[in-house]
């Protein structure tokens, strides 16, 4: 119904106006129902006039209170013919059942955890020990509040498909994602995992909760992370160092790497730059793949005719890139490592993943640089961590278990500089 002309603008009198205030906020915290009351203190006269005609009793003094009850049943028999929510939504103000509104939330969100207990079960995180903490982490922390809570079930949805793809038992040699092309499998945009977004946020908090960490607070931790978890966070910042790369490809970035392999510099790549030129030599070309930067250093300084591919420590993404792309089209490659067990693990993976060939790798060749070191009265720096079997030599291990001193690839310079000089094979 709608209110008779004079009532409404008797009700709608200014003096009325702090009142219909309190009004409307009770009956929000009420359910809508006319129960409890609201104070008013300090009363103009003018509103205690207007008071007394609403209520039909005299307001004397500078408080009042108005019961709700009594205020609809005055409504009720008065012209105004409708009860007080009825016309507190006349006056123009709407209402909002926040008692409803909250009871629904708490089952929505009660229903977001439990569609989301059901998608873990079901997805590759099944049964790993840190997914149930990550879950009360985001629960007790209110990493979702903000958001309507169809859109955080979307969102949490999103985390848990990333957090499958990035925590399954893939293969080791399994190529790295892209953050951006990670974020467009699963979003459907390649910004689905920038920083700024909520779903980054949530797939670093299980990325820490899985290796023990706290989630990280600056962007270099949030990068360190993203490599742990064999992601590329972005394709300018990682590089690959190489030397004596001549691509055959005809754009000036191919000719900018044959004019710095022509004057013995250095290159580093990024993963953009990869995946913007051609990088293959050609075909009959021997790619010798090292892991230390001073390999890579000598070389240049000998002005050495080879081509090197610095692994930098363990292989990063945009090292991995390049050496798949070389790989793909049937160069042969060779690598060199340092003799411990780290760098005999990361030359098991390499020469696995690539069919390469060992370089100055074999048991023969350890115990004559070991000799070597030893002659020169170099100190021994011994062994650490569990003994590692190369897949290439069966007997390595066990000249490095006996003589038991690791020899990192400087003392293999000389050597690995003579076979990159002009003319080797």
């Amino acid at each position: 119904m709608t209110l008779p002309t004079q009532t409404r603008a008797f009700l709608a009198r200014s003096d009325l106006g702090r009142m219909w205030t309190a009004v409307h906020h009770r009956l929000e915290r009420n359910g809508l129902q006319p129960n409890g009351s609201v104070r008013l203190a300090d009363c103009t006269a003018a509103e205690r006039e207007a008071l007394s005609l609403l209520l039909g009793r005299r307001v004397t003094t500078g408080t009042a209170t108005i019961r709700l009850a009594d205020l609809d049943s005055r409504l009720r028999a008065t012209a105004a013919g409708c009860g007080l929510v009825a016309a507190v939504e006349q006056l123009g103000l709407s209402l909002t059942d926040r008692r409803a509104a909250r009871d629904t939330g708490r089952q929505e969100r009660a229903a977001l955890w439990t569609a989301a207990q059901t998608a873990l079960a079901a997805s590759p995180l099944a049964g790993q020990d840190w997914v149930g903490g990550w879950l009360d982490d985001l629960r007790r922390t209110g990493a979702l509040g903000r958001l309507a809570p169809q859109e955080a079930a979307g969102v949490l949805h999103q985390a848990i498909r990333v957090l499958g793809l990035l925590r399954s038992d893939r293969d080791e040699e399994a190529a790295p994602y892209g953050r951006g092309e990670l974020a467009t499998r699963v979003t459907g945009t390649a910004h689905g995992l920038d920083d700024d977004t909520v779903l980054s946020r949530l797939v670093l908090r299980g990325l820490a909760r899985a290796v023990g960490s706290e989630p990280p607070e600056h962007a270099p931790g949030r990068r360190a992370l993203w490599r742990a978890a064999a992601v590329v966070p972005d394709e300018v910042s990682s590089t690959v160092l190489t030397y004596g790369l001549r691509p055959v490809g005809h754009g000036w970035r191919e000719r900018a790497l044959r004019e710095r392999a022509d004057h013995h510099a250095e290159a580093h790549l990024t993963l953009r730059e990869l995946r913007e030129l051609n990088v293959v030599p050609p075909s009959e070309t021997l790619v010798h793949i090292c892991e230390n930067p001073r390999v890579v250093e000598a070389a240049a300084e000998a002005r050495c005719g080879g081509v090197l591919v610095c692994t930098s420590g363990s292989a990063s993404t945009v090292v991995l890139e390049l050496l798949d792309t070389l790989a793909a089209a049937g160069l042969r490659l060779r690598y060199h490592g340092d003799f411990d067990w780290p760098g005999i693990a990361l030359a098991n993976r390499v020469i696995r993943r690539y069919s390469a060939l060992p370089w100055r790798m074999a048991a023969e060749d350890y115990e004559q640089l070991a000799a070597h070191a030893r002659d020169q009265g170099s100190p021994g720096l011994p062994l650490a961590g569990a003994p590692v079997e190369a897949s290439w030599d069966a007997d390595l291990a066990a000249a490095m278990t006996v003589l038991n001193v690791a020899l990192h690839e400087e003392s293999a310079l000389d050597l690995l500089v003579a076979d990159l000089a002009p003319g080797k094979p």
